[in-house]
């Protein structure tokens, strides 16, 4: 699914917090979701007392699955109109038996997933697979990039084409030498019909955004310079937003207890150095998207650090935030709350052509959850 820019209300309308839309009811939900219902949360009142829910529904994504743990998930809408969905799983996050799976949703539920990926070598022997990102242009084959390798520090950038909107896959081919693809979330095409990767890296010492463009649709790849960090700011895993003048601006998560972004004037060249902006994050993935109205919406953990973590913090509460400006945010929906040992990650987040929204996250490390919600209700 592209981002592309449409216009703006002719009124921009101001969300209180009076009108805020509450939090599931933490048992209903799980007997609700394990049990593969869809679940509505409870709501606020609207200006004739009707009931107004933003969350139409929720469930599990392979549910019945064997592997003990799945993480970093990614969805998007094919050509057809159908969602497609992937994340990787096996006994653990580094463990070289971990592969990529995707799942289909038909008929109203998600369907058996498979794995479509692993870290298989030449040499018989398998390294991690990581971070898998689904991307629909608007005409061609849906990919699927993902990383190997044993860490962030040393892994590289896959990519798999599907002509089937992901029934079925070509040959994994390697990125080249520098290029590690879409780090975490999806790209974007830009209005020169450029394909535009978030990506970054990461040392021991420090992160660093960067962006990787396509001119002739994935064949051949540049790199942009570092994003320069501003003062001190470790950011990686950008999201792109595109503002009605023209300009993109890259969200990110950071070490320093607050999410972070940085603007571009001229489609993803260059960018301005990385600040900080009104929404805490305890160094954990996000993903956010421009609405068909003009709005921004993020999805990210409204948590801070703990003492006794220095530099992290707890996964929970999942939020929604919205903004028109892309400086000032407003938190406006709670997705999840319960505490759970691993908490709600590493969300992504579309649009789809019938104007909902479609979340997909990572639940206790454990099962990927899927969300829709109703942006108009928002």
């Amino acid at each position: 699914m592209l981002l592309t820019l449409s216009s703006r209300r002719t009124a921009t309308r101001s969300v209180p917090v009076s009108k805020r839309v509450t939090t599931f009811c933490a048992g209903i939900l799980a007997a609700a979701i394990l049990s593969g219902c869809a679940v509505q949360s409870s709501s606020p009142t609207a200006n004739k007392g009707e009931p107004v829910s933003a969350i139409l529904s929720a469930q599990m994504i392979d549910g019945d699955a064997t592997y003990p743990q799945a993480h970093a998930s990614s969805i998007a809408e094919t050509l057809d109109g159908k969602l497609v969905a992937t994340w990787f799983a096996g006994v653990h996050e580094r463990h070289p038996n971990v592969g990529i799976y995707i799942a289909h949703f038909e008929n109203g539920s998600w369907q058996k997933a498979v794995e479509v990926a692993n870290g298989k070598q030449p040499d018989g022997t398998f390294q991690p697979t990581w971070n898998p990102v689904l991307f629909q242009p608007e005409v061609g084959d849906l990919l699927l990039f993902y990383k190997v390798g044993p860490n962030p520090r040393e892994w590289w950038g896959m990519v798999m084409r599907s002509a089937d909107g992901g029934r079925t896959w070509g040959t994994p081919e390697r990125l080249p030498d520098g290029i590690l693809g879409p780090i975490k979330n999806k790209p974007i095409v830009t209005n020169d019909g450029s394909w535009l990767s978030p990506s970054s890296s990461e040392t021991m010492e420090v992160w660093h955004m960067h962006f990787e463009r396509s001119k002739d649709q994935g064949k051949t790849w540049t790199k942009s310079e570092m994003v320069n960090r501003g003062p001190g700011i470790d950011a990686i895993q950008p999201s792109v937003l595109v503002h009605a003048d023209g300009r993109m601006q890259a969200v990110a998560r950071t070490k320093q207890g607050a999410l972070a972004s940085a603007w571009s004037s001229d489609r993803g060249i260059t960018w301005t150095p990385v600040s900080a902006i009104d929404l805490p994050n305890p160094s954990s993935g996000t993903d956010a998207v421009t609405l068909k109205d003009g709005r921004h919406l993020i999805i990210y953990n409204h948590s801070a650090h703990r003492p006794d973590t220095p530099g992290k913090g707890v996964r929970y509460p999942l939020n929604l935030a919205i903004s028109d400006d892309g400086i000032s945010w407003t938190p406006i929906l709670t997705l999840e709350d319960k505490p759970l040992v691993s908490g709600y990650a590493y969300p992504a987040m579309i649009q789809s052509a019938d104007g909902l929204v479609h979340l997909t996250y990572t639940w206790d490390r454990k099962r990927i959850k899927h969300v829709v919600v109703d942006p108009a209700k928002l």
